[in-house]
């Protein structure tokens, strides 16, 4: 009996490994960004992730369909590896998509192809950034909001880090009452549930 507890514990961890992502359409994907902004993300968000995305297949193959400069879709493999640590979660919503809202999900993401990253975080569709990308293909193709929009003054605005963006990009013209939305509150939607990740979350920066 000694010896099958033995080598059940040697194999727990085995047994526990997380299984490999099986992407579907529509997945959210977060990850801790390494650009220069994601420590003034994370600070103001309280939150390790600072980028994400949707997934979208090409071909019948997968890809994050992201904002960076500029909005485009990204090898799935690559964008999961590109991440802080290599750390990423995957999510999806609770009550599946329809084959109708999956295909406006295509539609309305081919409006925003090359479209350029919003450094100002403007709600507007002249330039996007991830999180708001993400919200508005929710609401369009399948007219779900995935979280309440927030006003950037809400967040925390008092870290070095998070002034510094603010200082070079609106100088003393803050937009406090601009409406947003942050990869947390995507994050901590509801709506959704997480399908897979990958290593330990990076502590916040």
């Amino acid at each position: 009996m000694k010896l099958i507890f033995f080598f059940y514990f040697l194999l727990l961890p085995l047994l526990c490994k997380a299984q490999p992502y099986l992407p579907k359409e529509g997945d959210i994907v977060f990850q801790t960004s390494r650009s220069s902004q994601s420590a003034a993300v994370q600070a103001a968000t309280a939150s390790p992730y600072s980028h994400m995305g949707i997934v979208l297949f090409q071909k019948a193959k997968p890809y994050v369909f992201e904002a960076v400069q500029p909005v485009k879709f990204t090898d799935l493999e690559k964008w999961l590896a590109r991440g802080k640590a290599g750390h990423f979660v995957a999510k999806r919503l609770k009550s599946p998509l329809n084959a109708t809202a999956v295909e406006k999900l295509h539609v309305q993401a081919r409006q925003y192809v090359g479209k350029p990253y919003d450094l100002t975080f403007e709600w507007s569709d002249e330039r996007i950034y991830c999180s708001e990308l993400v919200w508005k293909l929710y609401k369009q193709a399948a007219n779900l909001e995935l979280a309440p929009l927030e006003k950037l003054g809400s967040f925390n605005l008092k870290s070095p880090a998070v002034r510094k963006k603010l200082t070079e990009r609106y100088g003393a013209n803050i937009p406090f009452k601009e409406p947003v939305i942050s990869p947390v509150a995507i994050f901590n939607s509801p709506l959704l549930m997480t399908v897979a990740k990958r290593g330990l979350s990076p502590k916040i920066e």
